[in-house]
């Protein structure tokens, strides 16, 4: 009974996480429309022509550091 045990957990365990991953790939893909949006929504010049230059990537991790100094002033 034992070593069924052992042989089944492995495959459990895989399916487990396929249906995960298929659970949380559209929450995953919402989240990353919002990022979009909001970075349309309030980014300002700079991080535009980032954009155009250099990709999405780079544009939105300096919006994203831009927010976090903001909150840190906020926050003083």
């Amino acid at each position: 009974m034992i070593g069924f045990l052992v042989l089944l957990f492995p495959v459990l365990l895989l399916i487990f996480m396929l249906v995960m991953e298929r659970i949380e790939e559209p929450l995953t893909r919402v989240a990353l429309e919002r990022d979009v949006e909001d970075f349309l929504e309030h980014a300002n010049p700079d991080e535009l022509n980032t954009l155009v230059r250099e990709g999405p990537v780079s544009a939105m991790s300096r919006f994203r550091a831009r927010l976090r100094r903001l909150r840190r002033v906020r926050r003083q």
